[in-house]
């Protein structure tokens, strides 16, 4: 059953007549090799004419992606912690970048990745840090941009554009998989609702519209209907008071 787009429809309408502009972002985690599911990612970006940050994991990525890469500028690879392995204990959320081991051996796998991932892409390579779980200790932030970070990128609406200096918060503000439960696709209806509420609250001043509003898929476990919903999502944002945003290889903050 499709979705009722108009609460969406509405509220970008009202962003044009106020003379609003949205940056837009899409970031896809867990990329490490070329798979039919990255085909269809990277065609899809090229279709929508957005690119698409793929969250890299270091420690797994392979030769062939980089060279994918190298030939589809449609693809911008950031980094995706080091092994995505959880470290947390059994009672707590799954976390790899977390404080459930000594600070000096987080960094150093933080700069780890950053190091082998450069190797791999070269200048395509964005000194962007995605935790694995989207969870981060404010101890391991701290310490990223002197192992050559300049953004950071979790979940949900940004507290602050730059939690430490010389680095900048660019989050993604909507997953549309229903992880709890179906692992299909959320209530699209209630995505719908979701997107004009996050955009309601940036129109009217309560989020900060200064920070690009990010998209966050996992090409690896689409279904269909995630495809669909996905595709059909970012093409009515693009078609309204939108531009995309893509990280610069010297991005310090926004």
């Amino acid at each position: 059953m499709k979705p009722d787009w108009s609460p969406l429809d509405t509220e970008l309408n009202r962003w044009q007549d106020a003379g609003l502009n949205l940056p837009l972002w899409w970031r896809d985690d867990d990329a490490v090799q070329i798979t039919l599911a990255l085909g269809r990612l990277t065609a899809l970006a090229e279709g929508l004419g957005l690119p698409v940050h793929l969250a890299v994991i270091p420690e797994q990525a392979e030769q062939t992606l980089a060279e994918m890469v190298e030939k589809r500028p449609a693809l911008i690879p950031v980094v995706h912690g080091w092994a995505h392995r959880n470290h947390a204990p059994f009672d707590e959320k799954k976390a790899e970048f977390q404080l459930d081991r000594p600070l000096s051996t987080i960094l150093s796998e933080a700069r780890l990745g950053l190091d082998r991932l450069r190797d791999l892409f070269g200048p395509a390579l964005r000194p962007m840090f995605v935790p694995p779980w989207n969870r981060i200790a404010p101890e391991i932030v701290e310490g990223l941009p002197d192992l050559g970070y300049r953004v950071i990128s979790t979940a949900t609406p940004r507290k602050r554009a730059a939690p430490v200096a010389g680095l900048c918060q660019v989050n993604t503000h909507l997953d549309p998989i229903d992880w709890r439960g179906s692992r299909s696709v959320v209530d699209p209806q209630r995505l719908v609702s979701q997107v004009a509420d996050q955009l309601r609250d940036r129109r009217e001043g309560r989020a900060d519209n200064d920070e690009p509003y990010g998209i966050l898929t996992h090409h690896l476990v689409h279904d269909a209907a995630i495809w669909a919903f996905t595709e059909a999502l970012l093409s009515r944002l693009l078609s309204g008071p939108t531009r995309p945003w893509v990280m610069e290889k010297d991005e310090e903050k926004q």
